[in-house]
This record gives C-alpha cells, structure tokens and sequence, in this order.
C-alpha cells in the first residue's frame, strides 16, 4: 500500500514556518483549533512540531509575556518538548501505523527532504475501518 494514498498534500496543510512569530503562531492555532502542526522552514524542510504544551511552556517561561514580545520571539527559537518523526513517502504502511499510533499525524517527505504533506491517524482509521480491518 502507497503512503501517498493517505496523503494530505502541503497545500491544505494548517502550518506554521520556523521565522514566523510565537504571536502568528497563537493566531494560527487559536483559528484552527489544531492543537499540534507542523513547523517547516521557508525552503520546504520539515522542521518539527509545535504543540499548544510548547506555546504555553514558552509563555510562562518568557517572565512578564506580552503580546508585543511575542512577536519579536521566532518559533524556530522556541525549546520544543520534541518533535513528531517525518516519515519518507516511500517508506512502507507498517512504518507509517506504527508512526501514526503515537501521534496525531505523521509528518511526510520526499527523496530532496522536503516536506510535502501529513498523514492523519484519523484517515488511516477511517481506511481501516471503511475497508472492515478493524472490527469492534
């Protein structure tokens, strides 16, 4: 089975870029409700994952936060508890279930190590379900 059939391409992917501000970083998950999304770097890399524990140790970390810090603070230069593993879009479904059973979603990979989009535990549970591989 091809990883790129579960794919969510980059495109419709909620992402953050590593220079952008801990302030846009609140505005795009507040808008999105994600409580987890990939950070890339503007040439296309995967950088990590910025989850809302990141935000909020940043915060309290940064003594006396204020919205106008926030802005001046890159979300590249944030401590990240750690990151979810990308995943190559060649590497086989096994990898990809046992990445997507830790994670909300599996960060996805070409052969140059760009990223090119996510894989969601929710489409794979959906696949597996639809197609009667989980029975309840």
């Amino acid at each position: 089975m091809d990883i790129s059939a579960f794919l969510k391409p980059m495109n419709e992917v909620i992402l953050i870029y590593d220079d952008q501000s801990i302030h846009d970083a609140l505005e795009t998950m507040e808008k999105s409700r994600y409580t987890s999304i990939p950070i890339i770097s503007r040439d296309g890399r995967y950088v990590g994952t910025l989850t809302e524990g990141d935000l909020l140790w940043e915060i309290k970390n940064t003594a006396q936060f204020n919205i106008k810090k926030a802005e001046k603070i890159l979300v590249g230069q944030m401590h990240r508890l750690r990151d979810y593993e990308s995943i190559h879009i060649s590497e086989n479904i096994d990898q990809l279930i046992i990445k997507a059973s830790n994670e909300n979603f599996v960060p996805v990979i070409n052969d140059s190590g760009l990223f090119v989009g996510i894989v969601t535990r929710k489409t794979l549970l959906d696949y597996f379900f639809e197609h009667n591989f989980i029975v309840l």
